[in-house]
């Protein structure tokens, strides 16, 4: 598929993107950055690529890249913590537009990105673990036309009942992981 280039007008035009323009104008955000470094035909195959092969939010596909983006990594680590946010989001609505240019539609539903810290209002806040460092969701998306593969859930809604494994209650699960823990401290005294 073509390569798609949102410009500063395209994002000003879009009903979204036009509630962003203290982003966009704002000295210190990098928003062309961000628009040259999603403005790349492999960039957006990845992006595509994480939903269909990785079952993954499209910002997942390209995240570890786009945080190592000296001018983005700076910005996020040294900015106030509620612009942060306010590029976070423009972010996501820049993904959303070149999505929907390359066939694709919102799903109404968040896939994760990482795991926040405790919040710390004399830092910025970022992940303790995840793929990305700063971001902790972003929109799904689905192919107008179809995916091309089902989900796991969906699979295994066709699974039959009498194959499927229960799941283990909470204290079925303490008492296994317990076990094993057991197991393992034994081993590790006889060895």
């Amino acid at each position: 598929m073509p390569i798609t280039r949102i410009t500063r007008e395209d994002f000003l035009r879009d009903r979204q993107g036009r509630t962003f323009t203290d982003v966009l104008n704002a000295q210190e955000a990098p928003f062309d950055a961000l628009m040259r470094f999603l403005s790349d035909e492999a960039r957006q195959q990845r992006m595509e690529d994480s939903e269909v092969h990785h079952d993954r939010p499209a910002l997942a596909g390209v995240i570890r890249e786009l945080e190592a983006l000296p001018e983005i990594d700076t910005f996020l680590r040294e900015i106030h913590l509620q612009e942060s946010k306010r590029f976070r989001q423009a972010t996501g609505v820049l993904v959303r537009m070149i999505m929907e240019r390359r066939g694709w539609k919102k799903t109404g539903k968040k896939g994760s990105l990482g795991v926040r810290a405790k919040s710390d209002r004399a830092h910025p806040s970022h992940n303790t673990g995840g793929l990305a460092f700063w971001f902790i969701r972003a929109e799904r998306y689905e192919k107008k036309d179809g995916m091309p593969f089902r989900s796991v859930r969906e699979r295994r809604r066709q699974f039959p009942a009498s194959k499927r494994r229960p799941k283990p209650s909470r204290s079925q699960q303490t008492s296994q992981r317990r076990k094993s823990e057991n197991t393992r401290s034994v081993s590790a005294r006889q060895s």
